[in-house]
């Protein structure tokens, strides 16, 4: 497998062609997996905002008080409003904020970035990434460009781990797993469980060649890699009724401790 990162784009405006400044810049072939970061994606989409655009709900003045009182760190309020108007769900309200989107990825902040966003205050993430990675597809195969898949990706932290990596947030052209049940190991046992989700590990590996920062490498090329000839399956978020974990956080509280 062979990565490589699109070189020389430049800062991405909104309604900016992705698919087109990609084009211009990576020879790409059938079977090639076109890894895009959500950075790029929601600035060609319009998605940045500021913090004045935000009026403070009494709830959101409620979670940055707390959090400042508790965790010692001073919390916009505003951004906090950011936060709830971009979620469905606060999994946590204290000493960090976990959101689920409203298409279904899980990430401190709603996903909400500060960083690398010329003139506003926030980057939003793409409202429906997998659309979003459907239109660059369609983009490419416009210009002739066909059976290239695309994913969409983020980074964030892990429970249970230090640091981020990267993640896929939406894809086209691709299932998100890859689906051992009912294969066998070497020792001929069948496989009950393994679900591999393929779009995740992609967007890991790409994002070694991204970097993070002032990186500025946000679509890499994946070259050489197969699906294999394995069921596909397109789940990738846990559903609330199988999520144990969630389930359990919904009975928890910062005060319970």
């Amino acid at each position: 497998m062979k990565l490589n990162g699109v070189a020389d784009l430049p800062e991405i405006r909104p309604g900016d062609d992705i698919a087109a400044l990609v084009a211009e810049r990576a020879a790409l072939e059938p079977g090639d997996v076109l890894t895009v970061a959500s950075t790029i994606v929601s600035k060609a989409e319009g998605r940045t905002a500021d913090l004045a655009d935000y009026p403070v709900s009494g709830r959101a003045r409620e979670i940055a008080d707390r959090i400042e009182t508790v965790a010692g760190e001073e919390k916009d309020p505003r951004f906090a409003q950011a936060v709830l108007e971009e979620s469905t769900e606060l999994l946590i309200d204290c000493p960090f904020l976990l959101a689920e989107t409203r298409f279904g990825h899980i990430a401190p902040n709603a996903g909400i970035d500060r960083s690398n966003v010329p003139d506003h205050d926030l980057l939003l993430l793409p409202k429906r990434p997998s659309e979003s990675a459907e239109r660059i597809r369609a983009g490419l195969a416009q210009r002739g460009i066909e059976d290239v898949a695309v994913i969409v990706t983020d980074t964030c932290g892990r429970s249970f781990r230090h640091g981020q990596q990267g993640v896929a947030i939406g894809w086209a052209g691709m299932p998100a797993s890859r689906d051992w049940r009912g294969e066998r190991d070497r020792d001929g046992h069948e496989l009950g469980v393994t679900v591999q989700s393929v779009v995740d590990e992609l967007a890991a590996a790409a994002n070694l060649v991204t970097g993070e920062g002032a990186g500025g490498t946000p679509a890499v090329v994946v070259r050489d890699w197969a699906f294999g000839d394995h069921d596909g399956s397109d789940e990738l978020f846990r559903a609330v009724e199988e999520d144990f974990v969630r389930q359990a956080l919904r009975e928890w509280s910062f005060d319970d401790t």
